[in-house]
C-alpha cells in the first residue's frame, strides 16, 4: 500500500482522489484502512486533512503520505515523503537513512532508547533535526497507538525489544527547531469513552463508530447529514477525542517515514515493505 500510495502523488493529483484510490485498494485487499489515509504538507508534519467540502490539488508540496492497514486487527502502519518541489531531497534522504539505521539494530534485548539515539545521529548528520515530541509507538489487535513508545531521538526508558513485540518506528527530520504543536480544526477522531448519557441520534452515530472497531475515522465514514454537529457535540462531552493537525513550530519543512515491525515469538525481525 505504500509504494502504490506514493505512485499516486504527482503534481495535478487531488487529496480526495489519491485518498479515494488508496483506500478502495485496501479493501480490494481484504483489509480495512486502520485510520484515515492522510497527507501532511510541507511544514505540517502529520494529522492534517481537508474539509470534508474541500480539496486540494498537489502543486510543488513536500508531501507526507501516512497509510494504515488493518488486516483482521492486525495493524500495518507505513508512510513515505515525496518532493514534488525538488528542493528537500535531503529531508527524505535523512529519514530513509535514519528509518534504515533503527530497523538494522533490532533485536530482542536492544533497550528502546538505543533506536532513538541512532534516529537522532542519522538525521543530524544530514545538518537537520528529529522532531522530538513524535514518536513511534506499540501497536495491537485493532490498536493503532500504545505503549512502547519509540523515540526519535535519546530518551531515557527502561523498556526493551521482546519477542512478540509489534510496532512503528517513523523519524521525522526538519530544517526548523524540532518540534510540533497542534493548530487548527481536527478532522480525524476516536471513541474514548461511550459511558456518558447521549441522545438516540448520538448513540446511533456512536453505533456507527464502534462498527470501526475502536479504530481512528473521519466525518466521511459517517451516515447523516447532521453528523458534524453531532460529532461536535461529543467532542465537547470527551466522548470523542479530535486530532489536528500538527505543525512544527518554526514552519521547517518536515519528512517522515515509517515502517512496521514484528519481532515473533522466536525473536525473528519483520519489517514492512523490506
Amino acid at each position: 500500500m505504500r509504494a502504490f500510495g506514493k505512485s499516486l502523488i504527482v503534481k495535478g493529483a487531488s487529496y480526495k482522489e489519491v485518498t479515494s484510490k488508496i483506500r478502495d485498494k485496501i479493501r480490494e485487499l481484504d483489509a480495512i484502512p486502520a485510520f484515515p489515509p492522510q497527507i501532511a504538507f510541507n511544514e505540517v508534519a502529520a494529522h492534517f486533512l481537508p474539509a470534508p467540502d474541500e480539496d486540494i490539488i498537489f502543486k510543488d508540496e513536500l508531501i507526507k503520505l501516512d497509510i494504515g492497514v488493518c488486516y483482521h486487527g492486525a495493524i500495518g502502519d507505513c508512510a513515505v515523503t515525496v518532493d514534488l518541489g525538488g528542493k528537500h531531497q535531503k529531508h527524505i534522504d535523512a529519514v530513509e537513512a535514519a528509518l534504515l539505521a533503527a530497523e538494522q539494530i533490532i533485536e530482542v534485548g536492544l533497550p528502546i532508547q538505543e533506536i532513538g539515539r541512532v534516529i537522532e545521529d542519522t538525521i543530524h548528520s544530514f545538518g537537520l533535526n528529529p522532531i522530538e515530541n513524535l514518536a513511534g509507538h506499540g501497536l495491537g489487535h485493532y490498536c493503532v497507538h500504545k505503549d512502547p513508545m519509540i523515540p526519535n531521538c535519546f530518551h531515557r526508558m527502561k523498556e526493551k525489544i521482546e519477542p512478540g513485540m509489534t510496532f512503528a518506528i517513523e523519524p521525522f527530520a526538519t530544517d526548523g527547531i524540532g518540534s510540533v504543536y497542534e493548530k487548527g480544526r481536527p478532522e480525524i477522531f476516536s471513541l474514548t469513552d461511550r459511558r456518558y448519557p447521549l441522545t438516540p441520534r448520538a448513540k446511533e452515530v456512536v453505533g456507527q463508530m464502534l462498527k470501526m472497531h475502536g479504530l481512528p475515522f473521519e466525518l466521511a465514514d459517517l451516515k447523516g447529514s447532521d453528523k458534524e454537529k453531532i460529532v461536535d457535540h461529543l467532542l465537547r462531552k470527551r466522548v470523542l477525542e479530535g486530532y489536528p493537525p500538527l505543525v512544527e513550530e518554526e514552519k521547517g519543512m518536515v519528512a517522515q517515514a515509517e515502517n512496521s515491525v514484528l519481532v515473533d515469538n522466536d525473536g525473528k525481525v519483520i519489517i514492512t515493505t523490506r
